[in-house]
């Protein structure tokens, strides 16, 4: 019983905790100024044209939980858009992405790459991405 009456006291003593008081001016904020966008490289507009030629296809970049650092990127060719569905377009090549994935990926930029091994659709520079596994296709969301 000794023991429980110094905890109280020394909480009693200790400041209002930091959580309880001063969270909403001091702690993580989340990325405000990001706009809810998607840039589109000339490497991906001129690849998009060439395959989705003739067609009304265009890419849907999605985000999926999974990969090895959390959350992974989904691309494929679509004709179908749903009501929850964002449209892209620059100079004639479309990229699609709904809602929920656009939160994980505004402001970061649609690329195609063209390597030794693969070549792929990806997203670079991705501004709430905190860090990514080294093949591209993974990353984790920045807390700040």
């Amino acid at each position: 019983m000794a023991l429980l009456n110094i905890c109280r006291t020394s909480f009693r003593s200790l400041p209002k905790p930091f959580f309880l008081n001063n969270y909403s001016q001091t702690g993580p904020q989340p990325l405000k100024n990001v706009k809810a966008e998607l840039i589109i490289s000339d490497k991906c507009i001129a690849r998009l044209n060439d395959v989705a030629k003739d067609t009304n296809e265009f890419l849907r970049v999605s985000v999926e939980g999974g990969g090895c650092s959390g959350f992974q990127y989904k691309f494929e060719l679509d004709s179908h858009l749903t009501d929850d569905d964002r449209v892209f377009s620059r100079d004639g090549a479309k990229v699609v992405i709904d809602k929920t994935s656009l939160e994980y990926v505004k402001g970061a930029t649609v690329d195609y790459t063209e390597e030794l091994i693969r070549s792929s659709f990806k997203i670079v520079s991705n501004p709430l991405a905190e860090q990514g596994c080294s093949c591209g296709a993974s990353f984790a969301i920045r807390l700040d």
